[in-house]
């Protein structure tokens, strides 16, 4: 019964910092569904397009850049009590500010949030989880990501198919003008629900208690790792060994010494390979990659709920596999697949065999591939291989460089889509696929199962348990690893 309560602590405290996973996801995805109207009203070029996806990832990597230094200094809650604002009032702007301008600055606003939950989120799950589950806690974050882009999916459909429904005269007032007559309003302000729900759900977790020992806080972070997992002290209580007894700089000068630039250099690369392997292609431009191929839009936004809907089932199998596989046999079967599927997709559009099912088999084969490796991965892996006294500014590293590829995706992908077409896209992607597989293969270490204490200890040429004989000293209490 112990362990149940446990577990379901932990799962509680995972559920609510993953909604901030869910507004990652449905505010990337719900872009979708928006692009096409707001191409039809404001007649946006190539490149206004583009400008209006990348404005929301700029706001992200200035979120990630301030990101890590109020995660080492406020802690992981503050950082997300102020993303979850940002987004409330992004999504509530979107909706009801009368100009492009005034919804491209909310979306500046929302995307600032979303660089402050991508890096936070993942953080604190790690910093909670115990040893043996810690993939697993970190990968659902993934999944809520995942679930927020199928359900901007399918609010997306749904919205328009109300829209559809009712004439354009009923959008005379403010609910016909979000819902009806300018139904990209609507489907950008819905998230004000999950961004609520987030916001309410944070005033019911802890800190997190690695954080707290590294302020020298242990009685504090010892009442947090009883509340959340009775019977248990600060060295067992969720996998947690004291390991902070604020040893080294706690400075980016620390991060670029020799010890630490190969796992530097992993968290550079994982995220960038990871946004260019082609899943925000797909996700930003689905509707109108179909739609060009052929596809009517009702279909063409049928077809992303299906792409939606495989994304979350496949993350499934990371979600179960990642801590008895482990990241490294994943990474390389799901990036290998992914290349391989990539190619095949760009073949499809390069013969014209774009209303086949053989389309349909190819997307969803690479999200396959995707969903249970380099999707979730990149965030397990990050959040698992730097050292604790500057892990939030080293995260803040690696989610800014995903933000950063992910905003030149977003304005290159319309700009290549016309200049060398949608099949040599793909095969780009592929390729960058190849050098990710090297790079996984030459690089990645195993992390499965060990603490972090453990992964820090080996990345310094230390014995794996040397961590596990630190003592902590907190208001003249000894507390001694077993």
């Amino acid at each position: 019964m112990q362990e149940l309560n446990k577990r379901s602590s932990i799962l509680t405290i995972t559920l609510v910092a993953s909604l901030g996973g869910f507004l990652f996801g449905f505010d990337m995805a719900v872009v979708s569904g928006v692009l096409p109207f707001l191409q039809k009203q404001f007649a946006l070029s190539a490149f206004e397009e583009g400008w209006f996806v990348s404005v929301a990832l700029i706001g992200c990597i200035a979120g990630v850049v301030v990101s890590g230094e109020l995660s080492d200094r406020w802690g992981r809650r503050k950082p997300l009590f102020i993303a979850a604002v940002f987004f409330f009032l992004s999504a509530l702007g979107c909706a009801l500010v009368p100009s492009l301008a005034g919804v491209i600055a909310f979306r500046f606003l929302g995307g600032t949030g979303i660089g402050l939950a991508s890096n936070v989120v993942p953080l604190y799950i790690s910093e909670i989880a115990p040893a043996k589950i810690r993939g697993r806690l970190v990968t659902f974050y993934q999944f809520a990501l995942t679930l927020g882009i199928l359900i901007a999916y399918l609010s997306n459909a749904g919205l328009v198919s109300y829209a559809a429904g009712h004439p354009v005269t009923d959008g005379d007032n403010w609910p016909g003008l979000i819902f009806i007559r300018e139904v990209w309003r609507g489907m950008l302000g819905v998230g004000m629900i999950p961004a609520f729900l987030f916001l309410l759900g944070l005033f019911f977790v802890p800190e997190s208690p690695r954080w707290l020992v590294q302020q020298g806080k242990a009685t504090e972070a010892q009442a947090i790792i009883k509340s959340i997992a009775p019977g248990e002290d600060l060295n067992t209580g969720a996998g947690l060994l004291s390991q902070t007894a604020k040893s080294g700089s706690s400075s980016y000068k620390e991060l670029f010494s020799p010890r630490w630039r190969k796992a530097l250099l992993l968290g550079i690369l994982l995220p960038l390979f990871s946004q260019f392997s082609g899943i925000n292609a797909i996700i930003y431009y689905g509707p109108s990659i179909l739609s060009n191929a052929g596809v009517s839009l009702d279909n063409s936004l049928l077809s992303q709920v299906v792409f939606g809907f495989a994304n979350m089932i496949f993350t499934l199998i990371a979600m179960w596999k990642v801590d008895s596989a482990g990241r490294r046999p994943l990474y390389l079967w799901g990036t290998a697949g992914a290349t391989i599927t990539l190619f095949l997709t760009g073949l499809c559009f390069a013969t014209g065999a774009t209303t086949t099912i053989w389309l349909l088999i190819c997307v969803m084969a690479f999200l396959a591939c995707f969903a249970f490796s380099i999707g979730p991965l990149k965030f397990v892996v990050a959040a698992e291989i730097f050292p604790g006294n500057i892990r939030g500014r080293a995260m803040a590293i690696s989610i800014m460089v995903m933000w950063v590829a992910d905003t030149i995706v977003g304005q290159l992908t319309p700009v290549l889509l016309k200049t060398v077409g949608t099949g040599a896209t793909f095969w780009i992607f592929a390729a960058f696929g190849v050098i990710a597989y090297i790079t996984v293969y030459r690089l990645l270490p195993e992390t499965k199962g060990k603490s972090l204490e453990q992964i820090e200890a080996e990345w310094k040429g230390q014995r794996p348990d040397a961590a596990q004989e630190i003592i902590v000293k907190d208001s003249g209490n000894q507390i001694m690893h077993p």
